[in-house]
């Protein structure tokens, strides 16, 4: 099989934190929010390199204690100033490390539940797939659709909709041409840019407990899953 590197965009400020340094950086059970992304990945056995996508101006990154990673993390300060900016510039940036069938694992930082099952998961159904694929679980709320008032317009049939989580495992070659292609500001993640070339990434389980921390109170039910072992 080919190499697995996992890609980390970390560039963000995490504005709707409403707190006074990086999201990615804020305190979570007493450590960083984006250690737990960068210690779960930089763990397994399968992935070859870690790589962080940081603002070139951020200056919190090296204040944090890494010596636990040694050589398996590699930081990349050039950020931009969307998701999709930042892993294609993270790509890029990469190239020199990867082989264009090289697969990449891109999760998100603020994603710290992600456990080595889940990983092996994404990795053992995705091998072999032409595409790649990524971890998500099957939407379980009723959705509503709204006009400008936020009135009800119309509830939208949950069958067959899932909700994207990260990793989202593609080729190297394939992913870097994907974004360098995306257009519009629908793509919100790796597997929409892989869409628009019209091809179908595959959908793996993922867990709930994968939790995405984008409001504060996210971060009490991350503590929760944390000390559950998510």
């Amino acid at each position: 099989m080919s190499d697995i590197h996992a890609l980390i965009p970390a560039a963000g400020s995490g504005s709707r934190m409403g707190a006074e340094i990086p999201k990615q950086y804020q305190p979570l059970a007493g450590r960083p929010l984006i250690q737990y992304a960068v210690g779960v990945l930089c763990a397994h056995a399968r992935i070859v390199q870690v790589f962080v996508v940081l603002s070139p101006e951020d200056t919190h990154f090296r204040r944090q204690d890494w010596s636990a990673y040694k050589d398996r993390l590699s930081p990349l300060y050039c950020g931009g100033d969307t998701r999709a900016a930042s892993v294609l510039n993270g790509l890029m940036a990469m190239a020199d490390a990867v082989e264009p069938d090289d697969w990449v694992m891109v999760h998100d930082a603020a994603r710290p539940c992600l456990t080595a099952p889940l990983i092996d998961r994404l990795i053992n159904e995705v091998a072999d797939d032409t595409v790649g694929g990524l971890l998500a679980v099957p939407v379980a709320d009723t959705l509503k659709h709204a006009d400008a008032t936020n009135r009800v317009v119309s509830t939208a049939p949950r069958d067959h909709l899932w909700q994207a989580q990260t990793p989202q495992m593609f080729r190297y070659r394939l992913l870097l041409e994907a974004l360098r292609k995306a257009t519009g500001g629908s793509v919100t993640d790796e597997a929409s840019a892989v869409e628009q070339m019209g091809l179908h990434p595959r959908l793996v389980m993922g867990s709930p407990g994968n939790l995405k921390v984008t409001w504060p109170e996210d971060s009490r039910f991350a503590e929760i899953a944390l000390k559950t072992n998510c």
